[in-house]
């Protein structure tokens, strides 16, 4: 494969996500080319390939096997991101996947150290990083917009839906942190940095479904700059964020999931003063599949995808552990009253 050549991708798994917004963007992107996606069941991969124009692979290993695939992308339910992701690139493919990407940070550590072992791209999707609406909020903050920021809010809840979707099953690693809780523990790390700590934390669970509805968590770096990041799936619909500084407040409405034609709205307010700035529209699933096409053509130049995914789980395992850690003390502390 040369750096001119289209990268050949293949998909594992036909989830809503990859069929939705991640092959057409595919489709899009002039640099990587479709190969084939598979399926467990060969009808379900035909479904999708027809749609598409690309091969149908029944089963994932015999999509690992296939020359035409350089590179894998990985939308399968997180409990299995660790299995796939590992058997791809220990067959020297190319990895894309999924948020969220492991149930642990050493397993994020392992993933990994065998990509760079192996010299390949790995890397996990957060898409909405690749909105240029997010680089224009860090140019205000860089340009002193808002003064010295000094804390950061963020917030993504969706309605309930039906219990038999993934994202209410224990045993596919569903629940609302690493769902949908995830993007604003991200977009914490993209504005204060790395060096940030779980402080508090609270995950509700639903004992009907048996994983977690809702949450919070209260994150601080070692400045003592603060993130307080709200998430559920329980909640009227909310996808926002905000950066508070000295001197004003810079708010984004529609943060995580805009689509491609949605001109974006900043709004920064400073006094008295308020301020709407339109933006253009961004692809952003596009600008996420360039990113990781860059990526495999130069791996050792884009190792930071990697340290990305790994800060990242080491924050929601912290997350869920407070969390756990804050419950059972709760519940000694109550057993003690009685």
């Amino acid at each position: 494969m040369s750096d001119a050549e289209p990268i050949g991708i293949g998909v594992l798994g036909a989830a809503d996500i990859a069929w939705r917004r991640g092959i057409p963007a595919i489709e899009r992107c002039e640099r990587l080319r479709l190969a084939a996606v598979a399926s467990r069941s060969l009808e379900k991969a035909q479904a999708v390939a027809e749609r598409f124009g690309c091969a149908a692979v029944a089963g994932y290993e015999r999509l690992l096997e296939r020359d035409d695939v350089d590179a894998v992308y990985v939308p399968l339910p997180n409990s299995l991101h660790e299995e796939w992701a590992d058997a791809a690139l220990r067959a020297g493919k190319h990895v894309l996947v999924e948020k969220s990407l492991t149930l642990s940070a050493a397993t994020a550590r392992r993933l990994v150290a065998t990509a760079r072992e192996r010299r390949l791209a790995f890397m996990e999707n957060f898409s909405f990083l690749h909105h240029t609406q997010h680089a224009r909020v860090l140019d205000l903050v860089a340009d002193g917009a808002i003064g010295t920021p000094l804390s950061f809010s963020g917030s993504f809840g969706i309605p309930r839906t039906a219990p038999s979707l993934i994202r209410y099953s224990p045993e596919l690693a569903g629940g609302a942190l690493r769902e949908i809780g995830c993007y604003p523990v991200r977009a914490a790390r993209l504005f204060l940095g790395d060096d940030l700590t779980v402080t508090g934390a609270s995950l509700r669970h639903d004992p009907s479904v048996g994983v977690d509805v809702a949450g919070s968590a209260l994150l601080t770096d070692g400045a003592g700059v603060t993130a307080h990041c709200d998430f559920g799936l329980t909640h009227a619909y909310r996808n926002t964020y905000a950066v508070w500084g000295s001197e004003g407040r810079i708010e984004v409405d529609w943060a995580f999931t805009p689509p491609p034609e949605t001109r974006p709205v900043i709004r920064v307010h400073r006094a008295d003063v308020r301020e709407e700035r339109v933006l253009p529209g961004a692809d952003q699933f596009l600008g996420m599949l360039t990113a990781f096409a860059e990526a495999c053509a130069d791996p050792s130049a884009h190792e930071h995808h990697g340290d990305d995914a790994i800060g990242q789980a080491i924050l929601l395992e912290a997350i869920a552990d407070h969390s756990a850690t804050a419950l059972a003390t709760g519940v000694r502390s109550a057993r003690a009253v009685r």
